[in-house]
């Protein structure tokens, strides 16, 4: 007799056991049961089919019912519900969606394939939310679809920032929607860690989507077209795209009485059978084990889905295979990078106990004397008495999924860090280096485990520049002048054993670099003359990810002579045509800026210099330069290729008498009263709506204007939670000047604003930021009184009272409130 397998649900992991029972058995009857209409589609490829890349809706189609029944001779029904499973009878019962008829089969064997549930916690508004959407399905895909077309849809809020959120957010910008992005977590795209998702904040913001961290969805208000969020935020949307991740669809199993994990996967052995022997499960819902810790883990991932499916087939027919376990092995498209990791992170290390180290390279996507040579950002972290690796992660343009699968396979070998640095990749210069990024983190690693150098991270930089310890930055002065540590001392490398004398023996030295390689010859040269001395891991570009600004590609944000952040938007494209045309890719940081300051030394004022590079760097490195040197920007752009700079020697900039030319205007901001802070970006947005370029400059007890009204716990002095205790926190908070009343005349104010139709201040500060208003906060005050920056709302910069006078020298209209 044969054998009878029913499979319940398709798409990556019931369709492939199905295909592979077939392969095997010829004689064997299978009976797949599909709830929807689709029984295997490109999951994956759904939100590129919303933002138009892909093009055909039957693109996404991998197999449909005809023709799977046909090439694999198949019972497959759609719109056929398992409703129960009996085990003890061997029998489940079905319903029929278009009829309601219920009827049972039987069975020898059942794979159980229900996949996943998008998650939507029971938010205040969210059921009545009419513009809400989640994406799991084809029907799914098509009610977005519909959706934008037909509603005229202009602005759009992704909450999540996982895989299927950003996806969403990067096609729905393509289609040229109004793109808001809401992440309760400090980073997005969690299966990385923070430093290596800061970049990605920064490419994400450049462009011009809005990236909110640390805040949650609150209430969805008036039908899902305001969003509240628990900072007391309020985004307006025409459409949202809730994303937050999912839940394995494990019901069927548990009433069942199949056993179920703590995150209520279903639990499976290494064969893939659940607690009952004669049922196997797979994919999305079931409990697998993480390869690295051996630990119980959800990985919702088409690949193991995949191969899940096939080895079933093949313990069904009698070829025993066990499932080793997965390593969440990951790639993005994000925008224009690519994000790629595989084994545990850094988190998850912590929260195992597992001890580990940690190395951090930005090396050349390939050989930098090719033209498109692009860095990659690489996080490896091994255990370093077994020297097992223990995870990977990579950022860039290109060439990251190839290291990573490279380490996730030496991880699947079983090599040890340090043999990557024998292993044999294939080099051309089109495609990697003699010395590929694989084989690098192996020879770092081996300097690391033989002692030839100590290193220390990006997150203890704070402490040590608190605790005044020597910290020694050799690079060059043009790339000081850039951006530094505070406190730093700098002697470029080529001066350093000239100027031993300078350096303390009494302490550790600790020496950074831009990406890790001079301060590692540094630490060399220092070792070996008597210092003591520990190394940046991964040079000042990894430190700067985490504090770099929102604009740009890169991590390094350029800075006054103040040390305050300075973003000025490129002058507008007058003439391109270049009288020094430089091709500056594959050089990595200072080369670029090296280049252009040696040759607009020899041209004449006016002229133009043109100058492509593949280091993210340069994009907002030759911002500074130009406004630090006095030249101007014409151009600074990503062709996709190459990151492209016009640059006219000189400055644009004339000098004329009276206010005529001056349309600029700053405003002291230094109460904390609600009436004279309305009052404040009133004039502002005013202000900016007649063309004027608007800043607002808060200092002392303005700066809780701009407090967050819940935020996340930052470490403070007893002096400095005090002061936070004392001071309103949130707009709502703020008294008013006069007759307040022990804060009933604040309220008394914002309930006649609601009632007269009046924008609340968050919507004032809202408006204020879409049309450009600059928020600085005075950053002598924040020490003065406590405040972090963590604690104030986005969209606020850190400043000095020099970048306020530098606005206000250029200001027809100053105010002080």
């Amino acid at each position: 007799m044969n054998k009878k397998t029913i499979i319940v649900g398709g798409v990556a992991g019931g369709a492939s056991a199905a295909a592979r029972l077939r392969r095997l058995d010829e004689k064997a009857e299978i009976i797949m049961f599909e709830r929807g209409e689709y029984i295997s589609f490109a999951n994956c490829g759904l939100p590129y089919f919303i933002g138009g890349v892909i093009q055909e809706r039957d693109a996404l189609l991998v197999q449909t019912v005809e023709g799977m029944s046909e090439k694999f001779n198949m019972d497959i029904r759609i719109f056929s519900e398992v409703i129960s499973i009996q085990p003890s009878e061997k029998k489940v019962t079905i319903k029929n969606l278009k009829t309601n008829e219920t009827y049972e089969e039987s069975y020898d064997t059942l794979v159980l394939s229900p996949g996943a549930n998008p998650i939507k916690p029971p938010i205040p508004g969210i059921n009545e939310a009419t513009n809400l959407f989640t994406l799991r399905t084809i029907p799914d895909t098509d009610a977005i679809k519909e959706y934008i077309e037909s509603k005229n849809v202009k602005s759009a809020t992704v909450i999540g920032g996982g895989f299927i959120g950003i996806e969403m957010a990067e096609n729905l910008h393509h289609i040229g929607l109004d793109v808001t992005i809401v992440e309760m977590a400090e980073q997005i795209m969690s299966p990385i860690d923070f430093e290596m998702a800061s970049m990605l904040h920064g490419h994400i913001r450049s462009k011009k989507v809005n990236l909110i961290l640390n805040d949650g969805v609150k209430s969805f208000q008036n039908k899902g077209r305001q969003i509240e969020l628990s900072s007391g935020t309020v985004i307006g949307t025409d459409l949202i795209i809730f994303a937050i991740g999912v839940s394995p669809e494990s019901s069927l199993a548990k009433d069942a009485g199949l056993k179920l994990g703590e995150r209520r996967g279903i639990k499976v052995n290494e064969y893939l059978q659940t607690s009952d022997p004669n049922i196997y499960a797979i994919g999305d819902a079931i409990e697998v084990t993480d390869y690295v810790s051996g630990k119980p883990a959800m990985i919702p991932l088409a690949g193991p889905a995949n191969k899940q499916g096939r080895i079933v087939a093949n313990n069904i027919c009698g070829e025993k295979e066990k499932f080793s376990g997965t390593m969440g092995t990951s790639v993005a498209k994000v925008f224009d990078m690519t994000v790629s990791a595989t084994g545990n992170n850094e988190k998850l290390l912590k929260r195992f106990n597992t001890s580990y180290e940690v190395l951090h390279i930005h090396p050349g996507s390939h050989a930098g004397y090719y033209p498109g040579a692009f860095p990659i950002s690489i996080k490896i972290l091994f255990n370093k008495e077994t020297s097992k690796i223990l995870g990977a992660q990579a950022i860039g343009f290109t060439g990251v999924e190839k290291r990573i699968d490279v380490i996730a396979t030496a991880m699947k070998g079983n090599l040890k860090i340090t043999d990557l640095a024998d292993l044999e990749l294939s080099y051309a210069p089109p495609f990697s280096s003699a010395k590929d990024p694989v084989n690098m983190l192996g020879f770092y690693a081996d300097n690391i485990l033989k002692g030839k150098v100590t290193t220390f991270q990006w997150h203890e930089i704070d402490e040590l520049v608190k605790n005044n310890e020597f910290l020694l930055d050799v690079r060059d002065d043009i790339e000081v002048q850039l951006g530094t540590i505070q406190n730093s001392i700098n002697i470029p490398l080529a001066e350093l054993r000239k100027r031993l004398k300078e350096l303390p023996k009494d302490k550790t030295i600790y020496v950074f670099c831009q990406v890790g390689i001079r301060g590692y010859l540094a630490a060399r040269i220092l070792t070996q003359n008597g210092y003591k001395v520990e190394n940046l891991d991964g040079g000042y570009k990894t430190h700067q990810c985490v504090n770099s600004g929102a604009d740009g590609f890169d991590c390094i944000t350029p800075v006054d002579d103040s040390g305050v952040s300075v973003v000025k938007e490129p002058i507008k494209e007058t003439s391109t045509k270049a009288h020094i045309i430089l091709d500056a890719c594959g050089l990595q940081c200072p080369g670029p800026i090296m280049k252009v300051f040696k040759n607009i030394e020899t041209m004449n004022e006016g002229e133009i210099l043109e100058i492509s590079a593949t280091d993210p760097g340069f994009a907002t490195d030759i911002k500074a330069w130009c406004e630090k040197t006095g030249n101007t920007l014409i151009k600074n752009d990503f062709t996709g290729k190459a990151f492209t700079a016009l640059i006219k020697k000189g400055s644009d900039v004339k000098e004329q008498n009276g206010s005529s030319a001056k349309n600029n205007s700053t405003i002291v901001v230094f109460s904390q009263d609600l009436d004279k802070a309305l009052a404040s970006f009133i004039i502002a947005s005013g202000a900016a709506s007649m063309g004027k370029d608007v800043t607002l400059f808060f200092t002392f007890w303005g700066l809780n204007v701009l407090r967050k009204k819940k935020g996340k716990k930052v470490k403070k002095d007893l002096l400095e939670n005090m002061f936070g205790f004392m001071m309103p926190k949130g707009t709502s908070k703020l008294p008013i000047s006069n007759m307040n009343m022990g804060g009933m005349g604040s309220k008394m104010i914002q309930y006649v604003m609601n009632q007269k139709n009046v924008d609340s201040l968050d919507i004032m500060i809202k408006n204020a930021l879409d049309v450009n208003v600059k928020l600085v906060a005075c950053a002598m005050s924040m020490d003065i009184m406590g405040i972090k920056e963590e604690e104030l709302i986005d969209g606020v910069e850190i400043g000095g009272v020099a970048s306020y006078l530098a606005k206000a020298e250029d200001s027809s209209l100053n105010l002080f409130i």
